[in-house]
């Protein structure tokens, strides 16, 4: 069965990480070498289908009603053993294993769409923990609270989290994620990468990187009438438009280089506060990038503004509207990764134990929209067209992951037939003009 066959994916990337665990150890000489009642791959397992109630309560639903089961004093000493990236390296390894899967309805065939984008982790912590870069003070928190930020890339066809980079709050760099991102991520045989950004993620730099890379890009930048990205260009004279451009990017004023080039050419200086990783400051270097510019209306007097090195011939302007829209995938993943996997209730204090975390609940939410992904409904002459209700999946794959299950046979797909929720994609709502700030939930009976 499919579901089974998820389940030993994750758990041989367990044990994958688990066969040299001293990689992984805080103290590689001696910790994981004695035998506890929390080994290595019991304490991952424990961290990923760990859902939001306290810990204690945690620990009785994964190891079952058992009398000798650990305490909360044990979980917690086998935590500070644990490096964050044993999580980050199950997340990667699991994620591979999972492309070996049969292909199911939703891949498109020349083209993996990513979106990119961040959100904000926020937890209760001490300067005696924590230090000064996870400090903030945001809406009407007096006394303040801790923070991290969660930089992702989301597969708009899988559902699923292709790769992530944790900064904290204060250490925050959309950009510099974005291109350290871009550089180490994977490209799959017969495939081109997309990443689709919103207007946090418009630079001359992260283009260049995508462009490195041989693969391609899509970002909303500010209208034309700002002073964004795509200001000071010859643009026609109707509202919607979709041109080419080219580009010549320098980093010194000096007449050596404007002499060399070509008085109608675009020339737009990176200045030093700016950065542009393939030109140094000062250079008599020049880069140059050519790519569309689409402008298209979004209601009566509003226009949206696109940049993208994407083909015309396959992605002309209606198309490029599609996918700029389906990027708010990753703005419900979101959603559904805080409030439905948990994400937003953490069982530590500790900044290293957090990061634990948000690996562990990536991964998942990977698992779900993977068993998800590979639910086969049935189809019926019905006014809505139906998919799995994710936040009853999110809670059956918990459960599959636990110790007490391990022995008995669960029919996990026949159950996620069964939890099905309409898909009304032509629900529209309007969006918060405020920011909101959302205190995290505190519970002080949980293992710090």
């Amino acid at each position: 069965m499919i579901h089974q066959q998820i389940k030993d994916l994750f758990f041989s990337s367990v044990e994958h990480v688990v066969s040299d665990i001293s990689q992984y150890a805080v103290h590689p000489d001696f910790d994981f070498q004695r035998s506890r009642k929390i080994p290595a791959q019991n304490l991952i397992s424990f961290l990923v289908s760990q859902g939001s109630s306290s810990t204690r309560v945690e620990m009785l639903d994964f190891w079952g009603l058992d009398p000798f089961m650990p305490t909360a004093s044990a979980l917690n000493h086998q935590r500070a053993k644990l490096k964050p990236e044993a999580l980050e390296a199950v997340f990667r390894h699991f994620n591979s294993s999972v492309a070996e899967l049969p292909p199911t309805s939703l891949k498109e065939p020349h083209y993996r769409f990513l979106a990119a984008d961040g959100s904000t982790c926020t937890f209760f912590s001490t300067p005696a923990f924590s230090s000064p870069d996870y400090y903030c003070s945001p809406g009407h928190s007096a006394s303040g609270v801790y923070s991290m930020h969660l930089n992702a890339f989301f597969d708009l066809d899988a559902h699923t989290y292709t790769d992530a980079l944790i900064q904290p709050v204060r250490c925050k760099n959309e950009f510099g994620a974005f291109c350290d991102i871009v550089d180490r991520h994977d490209v799959l045989e017969g495939k081109r990468n997309v990443y689709i950004g919103d207007r946090g993620h418009c630079s001359y730099n992260n283009m260049a990187h995508v462009v490195e890379q041989g693969q391609y890009f899509l970002f909303r930048t500010k209208d034309i009438h700002s002073k964004g990205l795509v200001g000071n260009f010859n643009f026609p004279d109707e509202g919607s438009f979709d041109i080419d451009v080219s580009v010549i990017l320098v980093r010194s004023h000096s007449k050596k280089v404007l002499a060399d080039i070509h008085k109608d050419s675009y020339i737009r200086f990176v200045d030093q506060a700016a950065s542009f990783d393939y030109i140094e400051y000062g250079s008599y270097d020049t880069y140059e990038l050519s790519f569309r510019i689409v402008r298209f209306p979004i209601s009566g007097s509003t226009y949206e503004c696109i940049v993208t090195n994407l083909p015309r011939d396959e992605f002309p302007a209606e198309r490029i509207k599609v996918l700029y829209n389906a990027r708010w995938g990753i703005e419900s993943s979101f959603r559904k990764l805080k409030y439905t996997i948990g994400l937003s209730n953490f069982h530590a204090y500790k900044p290293e134990y957090i990061k634990q975390e948000i690996w562990a609940k990536l991964i998942a939410y990977n698992i779900t929209e993977t068993m998800i992904n590979h639910t086969v409904l049935e189809q019926h002459r019905t006014k809505h067209e139906y998919k799995v209700n994710f936040t009853m999946a999110a809670h059956i794959c918990r459960i599959f992951l636990r110790l007490t299950t391990e022995k008995d046979q669960y029919d996990v797909m026949s159950l996620l037939k069964k939890e099905l929720i309409p898909i009304r994609s032509e629900r529209q709502y309007p969006r918060l003009q405020t920011a909101h700030y959302r205190r995290p939930r505190y519970f002080i009976y949980r293992a710090a």
